[in-house]
């Protein structure tokens, strides 16, 4: 099995544990941070309104109900150990919670779009690319201000305005 494939594996798992106790993040509640972030972005001329309103589009398709699963809420590539082929730990567990489980995957994928199949088939299920592809625009939005208050450069090869303008 691949790295990739078996961390597909480890987040099924993850999602098929009893779900903790404390509620995730509402529709409504991400819907309305994205809209301040676009707006941010517009205000502060970040990136081009194009890119942001097509991005806001593509948004769309993850802003949809969900059955709630226990997700990581945070799972970049970073948070995930490996040796070898084995995945031996995850970090960073602080935006754990319900949530949709093609948020973890897309988070995972997030910059690393080759590695969505072999992630999708270790997952073991069927899913929507389509809403995992609409969490990186979700995600790529709602970070970029974050990245930047904290010195860090979205703008770098592969980072979320890449992300962002692999969807037009």
């Amino acid at each position: 099995m691949t790295v990739p494939a078996a961390a597909g594996a480890a987040v099924r798992r993850l999602h098929d544990a009893p779900l903790p106790p404390w509620p995730g993040r509402s529709l409504d509640e991400i819907a309305s941070r994205l809209d301040d972030e676009c707006e941010w972005l517009v205000t502060n001329g970040v990136l081009p309104i194009d890119l942001i309103t097509r991005n806001r589009q593509v948004a769309e398709a993850a802003l949809r109900p969900w059955t709630s699963v226990f997700t990581h809420g945070d799972l970049q590539i970073a948070h995930v150990f490996v040796d070898g082929d084995e995945i031996t730990g995850v970090v960073d567990w602080s935006e754990a919670g319900r949530g949709d489980a093609l948020y973890d995957l897309a988070s995972l994928t997030l910059g690393h779009e080759r590695h969505l199949g072999d992630v999708v088939a270790g997952y073991g299920t069927e899913v929507d690319l389509d809403v995992i592809r609409a969490w990186w625009s979700v995600r790529s939005l709602l970070a970029i201000r974050w990245l930047v208050e904290h010195d860090f450069d979205p703008f770098s090869p592969g980072c979320e305005v890449d992300v962002l303008r692999s969807r037009l």
